[in-house]
């Protein structure tokens, strides 16, 4: 039984602090690193990692502990939203493994972090133990600087594990079960952030978009352009392709190009089917780093 876990860090400008959580992480017995990256326009990186249902909680556990030591939210600047050091940490089921024991492994670490790290734990996706906590961004819309004020007053932000104040320096974490997601993003050939964020709502999900897309607009200061940063929740229903072409038929209607697409982390090969790369000009792809079950079977089998 194969069980992927991809936390998410408020750090990507020190690799040295990403460094030490992975090597927490790889400290655990048969856990294993398949894939990280750094984003420092977003001050943030991903962590995919992989082990069986025992080794991956206490990897994950392991790297929330590193976290809370070495990331300080309250010197913690970026365009995405955060509410913690680790900010989101989900379990998603690979071989053999089903969705039932990953809700069970992501309540009994929100257990373990709340009691342990004194960090508040929200439960979201499949482990969402309210159902308006289900969507990811209707958790963490709130940010860490008001959730600080929020979480001890406002009922509707009540954590479902630990003490009723964030963690002076960590926050809280949202911690949960879901099936498979793509970060997806698109580079925009303009600085107007503006239409990255029309673009973003057009095509959400939520406001009557594409199925299962989660999409904000954003501006990049490193790269002085406006990028519509993307999850792609369901690539069955949603495929890249389709994400990639109504951004670009909504970009061109407002007469701007598209410099190029990402991938943040791993996709499925399935996702990715032959002349799909090219046609949706993804930077710097390289299937035997970026496809997952290549990932898998380098790491896993080495």
């Amino acid at each position: 039984m194969l069980i992927e876990c991809v936390p998410n860090f408020s750090e990507g400008r020190r690799p040295e602090v990403v460094d030490a959580i992975v090597a927490a992480i790889e400290a655990v017995p048969g856990a294993r690193v398949i894939d990280r990256s750094m984003d420092a326009s977003h001050n943030r990186a991903v962590v995919t990692l992989v082990a069986g249902p025992d080794a991956v909680g206490e990897a994950a556990f392991r790297a929330i502990a590193k976290a809370r030591e070495l990331i300080d939210l309250r010197s913690h600047e970026g365009e995405h939203p955060r509410i913690g050091a680790t900010d989101v940490v989900p379990f998603v089921p690979l071989e053999g493994a089903t969705m039932a024991r990953c809700v069970e492994l992501a309540h009994a670490l929100g257990a373990r972090v709340a009691r342990e790290l004194a960090i508040p734990v929200y439960f979201y996706e499949s482990a969402a133990r309210r159902p308006e906590r289900r969507n990811l961004p209707d958790v963490r819309n709130i940010g860490f600087e008001k959730l600080r004020d929020a979480i001890a007053t406002d009922p509707a932000r009540a954590p479902d594990e630990g003490p009723a104040r964030v963690h002076e320096s960590a926050g809280a974490t949202v911690i949960g079960a879901r099936s498979f997601l793509i970060a997806y993003n698109i580079n925009l050939e303009t600085e107007d952030v503006k239409l990255a964020k029309d673009i973003a709502k057009k095509i959400r999900e939520r406001d009557g978009g594409l199925p299962g897309i989660k999409a904000m607009g954003f501006f990049l200061d490193d790269l002085k352009l406006a990028q519509v940063s993307m999850n792609v929740c369901d690539f069955q229903r949603t495929g890249l392709l389709r994400v990639y072409e109504e951004v670009e038929r909504l970009a061109s209607a407002a007469g701007v190009a598209i410099r190029e697409s990402e991938l943040v982390g791993l996709a499925p090969r399935a996702s990715l089917p032959g002349g799909v790369a090219e046609r949706i000009r993804l930077a710097r792809f390289d299937p035997r780093a970026q496809i997952v079950e290549e990932r898998v079977a380098a790491r896993v089998g080495a």
